[in-house]
């Protein structure tokens, strides 16, 4: 065990100030990694001191990281401290540090966007559009500097309680608390990319794989309809108590349906299982995007999806 170097205040509003341009050099293949090692490169020179060091470090810290921007910097706090430790010779191994990071963005990305995207700035922009729509020059200043001194000064309370968070967690490594968090963060990560699977991905078989001609009654007769507003509102009755297989005669049902019948979502999920094994064997994240673009336009050429 080596003495332990501390990262200073002014050290982590420095990275805090880096944290801001997470998405600064955002790609598709390990998304925001590039804006998150640019973050952290002042706290890696400082805990160490061998260039054989800072280089292992920074490579641990381009693997694969996407989160909301502004809740990313809880992570981030979390990340100093362990680094901390792992700089004094505390026993903990890149894949302790990436599992936690990995355990933490997913949960913290589905905070993010719904209270800054969908509730704070929508509202800050309401209220600077109505002062500038009254010939109010305070409108856009108001919106401007309320959006940032609130979202700067989230970043860094954020930052700041996860480091003392972490470093909570490195005391107490003999107790095997970081394991039981790096497990528990990973299931909790998991679990919501799997409840997210329906709602991300999205497959359609199309083909038809019966036609069968409805009885009289489960469809809409177009032909016996009355005319004018009545006819109309006969229809529209109709379609409320049939839904859209009464709006024809035929009656097709499509491959996507007789999937959906069986369990919904089911192509999805086998899709996304795929893509991760595929990555577990270290298929590089390109050719499985670009995969995925010539199977839907292959897949839509030839009216199967």
């Amino acid at each position: 065990m080596t003495d332990k170097t501390r990262l200073s205040r002014s050290d982590r509003f420095k990275i805090a100030w880096r944290h801001q341009f997470l998405q600064g050099s955002w790609n598709y293949e390990r998304m925001q990694n590039g804006g998150w090692c640019y973050s952290i490169i002042p706290a890696i020179k400082k805990l160490y001191g061998d260039k054989n060091d800072q280089i292992a470090a920074l490579k641990r810290h381009l693997e694969f990281y996407n989160t909301h921007p502004y809740v990313s910097a809880p992570v981030m706090g979390v990340t100093l401290a362990l680094e901390e430790d792992r700089a004094a010779g505390t026993a903990i191994d890149d894949a302790a540090i990436q599992g936690v990071k990995v355990g933490m963005m997913g949960p913290l990305a589905g905070v993010g966007d719904p209270v800054f995207w969908y509730t704070l700035r929508p509202l800050l922009g309401a209220l600077g559009a109505s002062l500038a729509s009254g010939g109010s020059v305070i409108g856009p200043l108001l919106f401007f500097f309320a959006w940032n001194i609130i979202r700067m000064g989230f970043i860094w309370y954020t930052l700041e309680f996860g480091y003392r968070v972490g470093t909570t967690i490195a005391q107490n490594l003999r107790g095997g608390l970081l394991s039981k968090v790096t497990q528990g963060a990973s299931i909790l990560g998991m679990f919501i990319i799997g409840a997210l699977v329906q709602r991300w991905v999205s497959i359609s078989f199309t083909p038809v794989v019966s036609t069968v001609k409805q009885s009289a009654g489960a469809f809409i007769d177009w032909d016996h309809l009355r005319g004018g507003a009545q006819g109309i509102h006969d229809a529209l009755t109709q379609y409320s108590v049939l839904g859209a297989d009464g709006l024809n005669e035929m009656k097709q049902t499509t491959l996507q349906q007789n999937l959906d019948s069986l369990i919904p979502g089911l192509a999805a999920v086998l899709l996304t299982l795929l893509i991760c094994w595929l990555l577990r064997k270290r298929v590089s994240p390109i050719v499985i995007i670009v995969a995925l673009f010539a199977i839907g336009i292959i897949g839509r050429v030839l009216n199967i999806m």
